[in-house]
């Protein structure tokens, strides 16, 4: 791999991870929620996810996929599942505002752990990663070099990205949790957030591999 192959790839996955999708839309939500600190475990479990989800595509489970259509179907159904139940959790969330107008209440009963398992299940839930990164990393990697240290290089490269963009989406949700203090407000982002998780579901659900 040369230097311009891989500063076209950081440019390329710049742009992707800046995206809005499920990971992005719940660390913005969590922060909202949970203010930036704590999120970090939501975006850890992202980011393991997003591993999880390279390292398969790596060893060769999109071609699995691709050859066993029936395996994504049922990988794809139960990710929307999943995303539609988030949309609908998030759209009913209970509604509370600090008495004296200051930032939503923080629920210090939610683990860390707890935190990385749902940030990890969301990421996860979307075997669309699988086919995309089969498709997207091999394009930048020179066969006629040893293709496992480039693969980890694209890899790592692409997780602190991510990384970066969910940092930023953390930061956004904070500031904008100033503006959530009214019941009214914060309900309206609620369903706003729901609606969004309903329409990563949906779109899931409505996807097939070529």
């Amino acid at each position: 791999m040369t230097l311009h192959t891989l500063w076209l790839f950081i440019g390329a996955v710049f742009l992707v991870s800046a995206t809005p999708g499920p990971n992005m839309l719940h660390v913005m939500a969590s922060s909202v929620e949970l203010g930036v600190k704590r999120t970090f475990a939501v975006m850890a479990g992202c980011l393991l996810g997003l591993l999880t989800l390279l390292a398969a595509s790596a060893v060769g489970l999109s071609a699995l996929l691709h050859a066993l259509p029936g395996m994504f179907t049922v990988l794809r159904v139960l990710g929307a599942g999943y995303l539609l139940y988030i949309a609908v959790k998030t759209w009913r969330a209970p509604v509370a505002a600090d008495e004296d107008g200051a930032a939503p209440v923080i629920r210090p009963e939610i683990s860390p752990l707890r935190l990385l398992r749902r940030g990890y299940t969301i990421s996860i839930s979307n075997p669309k990663a699988i086919v995309f990164a089969a498709a997207f990393l091999p394009q930048f990697v020179d066969p006629a070099r040893p293709q496992l240290p480039q693969f980890a290089l694209l890899v790592a490269v692409f997780t602190v990205i991510e990384g970066f963009w969910y940092t930023m989406y953390a930061l956004g949700g904070r500031a904008l949790a100033r503006h959530l203090v009214r019941a009214r407000v914060k309900r309206i982002f609620n369903r706003v957030t729901g609606g969004l998780f309903a329409g990563f579901g949906l779109s899931l659900l409505a996807f097939r591999a070529a």
